[in-house]
């Protein structure tokens, strides 16, 4: 991933999960708002690096604008949901949950790439942006009989947290893992004073959707989407 720069603005751009044909082209945080003509310009750096399509990060309707008006299309939509950290659900599961290593990544990998969809799947890049994008992380896992079967990564940014990833094997589902996971994430970011945490989710899952839900979580009146491009089409 580089930082593209053209006057104030500026935005992110990369291979998307390693695919050299696709790239990704996401938001700073407080940068300003990014115009149709800062589009139109990363589209135009993305193709003279060889790039073939576009995908962005998850884009509120506000930030999707200037993408819209610069020909991209919506490929997925996301519930974007809120929980207050005032009161903490519970959750209580067999794994053991522990801090999460450099000698863990190909475990938590192998977790993330059976948990999820292609598009959605991380590479190593991919999972140091997750630990990365924000300025504080914890980045847990769920291991039983010395098997890593979940993780999670929770950040936080001033007063407000966010539930980054959440990954638990098909093989272990539906025996609070998942839950746990996202309740030592909550718990953490209420020790250190956040006061709400976010987390989004595929329209599709309605399984992830209904965990979030259980515990506390509710969902805000716009969610959030992910766009993408040919760049042929970006005129």
């Amino acid at each position: 991933m580089d930082v593209f720069r053209w006057g104030r603005e500026r935005a992110r751009t990369g291979a998307w999960r390693g695919d050299r044909q696709v790239a990704h082209l996401s938001l700073l945080p407080d940068g300003p708002a990014l115009s149709v003509d800062f589009v139109r310009r990363c589209l135009d750096h993305l193709a003279s690096r060889g790039f073939s399509r576009v995908v962005t990060s998850a884009l509120s309707p506000d930030e999707q604008r200037s993408f819209l008006a610069a020909g991209f299309g919506v490929q997925e939509q996301l519930f974007l949901l809120a929980h207050d950290l005032r009161r903490l659900p519970r959750a209580r599961t067999g794994a053991v949950l522990r801090r999460a290593d450099a000698a863990d990544r190909l475990d938590v990998l192998a977790v993330d790439s059976a948990a999820f969809q292609p598009f959605w799947r991380l590479d190593e890049p991919g999972l140091d942006d997750a630990i990365r994008a924000t300025a504080r992380a914890r980045f847990r896992l769920a291991q039983l009989d010395g098997d890593v079967i979940g993780y999670a990564i929770t950040g936080r940014s001033g007063r407000r947290g966010y539930l980054q990833r959440l990954g638990v094997h098909p093989g272990h589902r539906q025996a609070g893992t998942g839950s746990a996971l996202v309740v030592d994430g909550l718990a953490w970011l209420r020790r250190w004073r956040a006061q709400v945490a976010i987390v989004n989710t595929q329209d599709q899952n309605m399984d992830a959707l209904h965990v979030y839900e259980r515990l506390g979580f509710h969902r805000l009146p716009h969610g959030l989407s992910v766009l993408s491009t040919g760049l042929g089409d970006s005129s």
